[in-house]
């Protein structure tokens, strides 16, 4: 819980940072524009000491403002574990979510992720024999930092790659191993700027 707090005040203390700095800078334009609209997906890669997680995530969003990004997102992510005595365990989970980025310059963010999972598990001693199933559902804060690549001149299509960390680190979540121990979440996507035609690439 003191990790969330501190997360969420950190990530409020740099939207007010920016805001008061970028206030003089933003267009006086009001109402929604849908040339901020944009849409993506990545791929999630962690491997860890017996154990690896897969998964994909789209995703779809607006820009706040030109260094503010927010979206919802949908999560497939499959999960494998297997232990030094031959025990498997196999966790597969689908869940909504949603994100903000934030960039303090154009090729460079920092992003906080909600997700809330629904996981079908199952465990496999070795041998085969003593299967068991369950069902359960849990939430994850990821934390993190990203590198873009084409983003900036007032386009929002672009490439990237990010590190994240899930600091709410809950039992069962998807992010953590065995022993509950921090697990790096590789993610890597591309982004897509809707509706912005060369007349709109200064959209901001």
């Amino acid at each position: 819980m003191k990790k969330i707090l501190l997360l969420l005040c950190f990530t409020s203390f740099l939207t007010l940072l920016f805001a008061q700095e970028n206030e003089q800078e933003e267009e006086s334009t009001s109402g929604f524009q849908k040339n901020k609209l944009f849409t993506g997906g990545d791929l999630t890669l962690s491997f860890y000491t017996g154990g690896t997680t897969v998964g994909v995530s789209p995703y779809f969003g607006y820009s706040i403002t030109k260094w503010l990004d927010a979206a919802v997102s949908l999560n497939f992510i499959y999960r494998g574990q297997k232990d030094p005595y031959g025990n498997k365990a196999r966790q597969t989970n689908i869940g909504p979510g949603a994100f903000v980025r934030l960039f303090p310059i154009d090729f460079l963010y920092v992003q906080a992720q909600y997700e809330h999972n629904f996981i079908n598990y199952k465990y496999i001693p070795q041998g085969g024999s003593g299967t068991f199933k369950d069902k359960f559902d849990v939430n994850s804060l990821l934390l993190g930092a990203g590198y873009s690549s084409g983003r900036g001149g007032g386009s929002n299509t672009y490439y990237y790659l990010s590190v994240m960390f899930d600091v709410a680190q809950l039992p069962n979540s998807p992010y953590v191993d065995s022993y509950g121990r921090l697990v790096p979440i590789i993610r890597a996507g591309f982004n897509v700027g809707l509706f912005q035609g060369r007349s709109k690439r200064n959209r901001m």
